[in-house]
């Protein structure tokens, strides 16, 4: 079975509450769509800091959600030294702190920046197409001089969703992949 690639540069979600902090009633334009339904990439960006250390011109991406979070790459949490988990999107507890500043205001999260586990967007109907039922996770092949297998991938099974794996930017830099490309699932892992 085949899966088409996203790669994930470091990014924002906000609630409204966060976003009007740090935009007053700026609204949140789209520059363009992401591959996921009703996804899109915003022309806001902030600064992401941890005590003197900082990145700036983080996209935040749209729509608006539920909760705030802050994604990242190891190597991102290198240069803010700081140790997030890896974690499913919206799974918080207990994760890295991490302040956010944007134009109109700051944020000081006392949780809320994660490494996103390796994940792959499906939907019911697809999990039934592939007869994906009581698969947690699957192990991804990636062809190339670079190649490899990546293990723990899981299935995020969500309404609307479209078929699509993401990975952060160092692992696909790591494996020389890029978005777009098109990857092979090998193996499933079902629930016991």
């Amino acid at each position: 079975m085949q899966v088409i690639l996203g790669v994930s540069n470091r990014h924002v979600h906000l609630k409204e509450e966060d976003y009007k902090i740090l935009f007053g009633n700026e609204p949140l334009n789209k520059v363009k769509d992401l591959r996921q339904p009703g996804q899109f990439a915003s022309d806001k960006f902030v600064t992401i800091q941890n005590e003197d250390r900082k990145i700036e011109h983080v996209r935040i991406l749209g729509p608006i959600r539920n909760y705030t979070q802050v994604e990242i790459s190891k190597t991102d949490a290198y240069t803010l030294k700081l140790n997030p988990p890896i974690r499913e999107s919206g799974d918080l507890k207990n994760s890295s702190p991490i302040t956010i500043i944007g134009p109109k205001g700051t944020l000081n999260l006392k949780e809320g920046c994660i490494l996103a586990n390796r994940h792959i967007h499906i939907s019911e109907e697809e999990v039934k197409k592939y007869h994906l039922e009581g698969v947690k996770k699957v192990k991804v092949k990636i062809e190339g001089e670079k190649g490899g297998i990546l293990n723990n991938v899981h299935l995020k099974v969500q309404e609307p969703s479209l078929l699509e794996m993401h990975i952060d930017i160092d692992e696909g830099n790591a494996f020389n992949v890029k978005t777009g490309d098109i990857l092979e699932i090998t193996e499933l892992e079902r629930e016991d």
